[in-house]
């Protein structure tokens, strides 16, 4: 099956003052990967994911998306299409429903309670939580939120940062499931995880970081 190059990173490197953070990266991924990011804590992996949609930049080197260099999209525009979910929620203040509706917002679509029902079920959580403020909700259900208002449109490129970090057996299979279907949907997905078992569960490219560099990227299927 032939898939298109979807983001591609050349050469690139990010340095923090005068630490140099990652290395001389360089990677293809394709149409529906399914790549797990492992390695050691401080080994660059975050930065890593951060850079694919531009929330910073490369101190050298090109990343291109859709073979046009990421500094030529619009950032707002760019990350409707390529998500972050980050390992702590950055969720808005006040309730579930003011970040459920912004994704509708900022593409100026009508709150559509039809699909926010059908994911919030796909999560197997009660559209009650639309009226809970965020400040008492646990770790764990921050993160399904947080990952509810990423999904509510599907991304091309969708970046998860340890987010079953907080989860239960019975959530994490949960969320692995619906991550493992979008990638069978043409989703590019990149997972930075600390568990052997989940690295390799579902990914068809296992990328292990050490030191800002790419020590290996072993297909897996």
């Amino acid at each position: 099956m032939f898939c298109l190059s979807l983001i591609e990173f050349i050469d690139v490197s990010f340095e923090s003052g005068n630490d140099k953070i990652l290395d001389h990266i360089s990677f293809i991924a394709e149409e529906g990967d399914y790549i797990s990011i492992v390695g050691p804590s401080g080994s660059g992996k975050t930065t890593l994911l951060k850079l694919c949609n531009h929330l910073i930049s490369p101190t050298y080197g090109t990343i291109l998306y859709n073979n046009k260099d990421l500094n030529e999209y619009e950032p707002t525009e760019l990350r409707k299409k390529i998500i972050y979910c980050s390992q702590i929620p950055c969720l808005f203040p006040d309730t579930v429903m003011d970040n459920i509706k912004f994704p509708f917002q900022i593409r100026g679509l009508k709150t559509d309670m039809e699909k926010i029902s059908k994911i919030f079920s796909m999560f197997k959580m009660s559209t009650d939580y639309l009226s809970k403020r965020v400040n008492v909700l646990s770790g764990g259900e921050k993160q399904r939120i947080a990952l509810i208002r990423a999904l509510l449109f599907k991304p091309e490129i969708l970046l998860l940062d340890e987010v079953t970090s907080a989860l239960d057996p019975e959530n994490t299979k949960i969320v692995e499931n619906i991550i493992v279907s979008l990638s069978k949907e043409n989703t590019a997905i990149f997972w930075v995880t600390h568990s052997p078992e989940q690295s390799r569960k579902f990914a068809n490219k296992l990328l292990y970081i050490e030191a800002g560099k790419i020590k290996s990227l072993e297909v897996l299927k």
